[in-house]
């Protein structure tokens, strides 16, 4: 193995202990409790305890955390404010796939640095100034994580990553552990959409509809992946990811009357494009596009967050008062009090599809300007995807003192 820079023993500790200092400091200044939490306020008013968020909130806060830091993590071991904060976590996360093994701690850092700050500006504006609705980030979250990251790996792109390509591939141990990841995220993805949604019938149908997608997304990657392979055998790659697809092309309009029958063909479409993106479209990424993507993060979540997006500018252009009742001030109080009409709604929901795709594509490559920075101490590409780089391995140096000499046979025929 090539000789570690000494600086980079550096670096890393020098921005963590910056960043922590500045975070300490902004809140000293600026965070307090809220009223539900501060314990003069709370009980300034008549509550009762049982009114108090916290037994609404905290149930969905532990469910979204298991998906994001067990699901997502383990999915990507194939290689040798309360809730808020996870799905910016999770927006990271997804960005990270696109230039896993190819960029370093420090590198990483800055990252999600950056793309927390153009997260919470990009939500904002969808969110509060636009009057978007994406009760499960389809765009906040999949289409601004995925493109971030693809536009940040164009930036970083290696013509010569073909030295640790080999690296790249999984084995069948860490097939089983990326299934693990799989598998939390599919049981725990209601929760993930339904966590910020309104309590009561707007949480009750947005579990089902995402739910009835996941259903269907899996059964459409499990036909697809047979289908375009040569001998009908399914493809792990596939299934790790392409079934999960149905979770994310529902989550803008998973609290909408979107109806059983729309969420499972939503869900059935998601998978199919997500498994074709696997098979045809990453390849050509790479070779025409110059765009690196690492876990595909554009099949799982660029393209189906897309879908996701165009899938909410239909269904709120459908919204009527006949169809949502009182329950239109919850999902589009706008319309509800006259300020919008359903059409109009729509066309603020394309809006802010743009606004998410401009915030990502601008974002990402300033981010990749940043990160080829030579002091970050990037991995060099014969050492890509390589864990030693940066880790210390348990037994790695026993190999090497250990490894025994390689000796002839002797030839017992001569």
């Amino acid at each position: 193995m090539a000789r570690i820079p000494r600086h980079r023993r550096l670096v890393l500790p020098l921005l963590c202990l910056l960043f922590q200092g500045a975070t300490s400091l902004l809140f000293a200044i600026f965070v307090r409790y809220n009223h539900e939490t501060d314990a003069a306020l709370w009980h300034w008013g008549n509550h009762s305890n049982v009114d108090n968020e916290f037994y609404f909130r905290y149930p969905s806060f532990q469910d979204v955390h298991v998906m994001v830091f067990v699901g997502f993590g383990f999915l990507m071991v194939f290689l040798q404010r309360l809730i808020n904060a996870d799905f910016c976590a999770g927006a990271v996360l997804i960005s990270f796939g696109a230039v896993l093994g190819k960029t370093g701690p420090a590198q990483l850092l800055l990252m999600a640095l950056l793309e927390a700050v153009l997260f919470s500006v990009n939500e904002f504006i969808l969110l509060s100034l636009l009057g978007v609705r994406d009760a499960g980030g389809s765009m906040t979250i999949h289409t601004f994580g995925a493109y971030f990251g693809l536009f940040l790996s164009r930036v970083l792109y290696r013509s010569q990553l073909e030295k640790s390509r080999h690296r790249q591939t999984s084995v069948y141990n860490s097939d089983l552990f990326a299934m693990i990841g799989t598998i939390f995220l599919w049981v725990f993805w209601p929760s993930f959409n339904s966590a910020p949604t309104a309590l009561g019938d707007g949480q009750h149908r947005t579990v089902v509809n995402t739910y009835y997608s996941l259903t269907a997304s899996t059964l459409s990657t499990f036909a697809l992946s047979a289908l375009v392979s040569g001998d009908g055998r399914l493809d792990m790659v596939h299934i790790q990811n392409a079934a999960l697809a149905g979770g994310v092309v529902v989550g803008t309009a998973s609290e909408m009357m979107l109806t059983p029958f729309g969420a499972l063909a939503a869900g059935f479409l998601a998978g199919t494009v997500s498994t074709l993106g696997y098979k045809f479209f990453t390849p050509i990424l790479e070779s025409r596009f110059k765009l690196q993507d690492t876990c595909g993060v554009h099949n799982l979540h660029g393209m189906p967050g897309l879908l996701g997006a165009i899938l909410g500018v239909l269904v709120a252009a459908l919204a009527t008062h006949e169809a949502y009742g009182d329950g239109l001030q919850t999902v589009f109080p706008l319309i509800a009090k006259g300020q919008r009409s359903a059409t109009s709604q729509a066309m603020y929901q394309l809006f802010g599809m743009f606004v998410t795709l401009v915030f990502a594509s601008v974002g990402g490559s300033l981010g990749g300007l940043l990160l080829k920075l030579p002091f970050l101490d990037s991995p060099p590409d014969s050492q890509c995807f390589e864990d030693q780089v940066y880790w210390e391995v348990p037994g790695e140096q026993e190999a090497e003192t250990q490894r025994p000499l390689r000796t002839e046979e002797p030839d017992t025929q001569a």
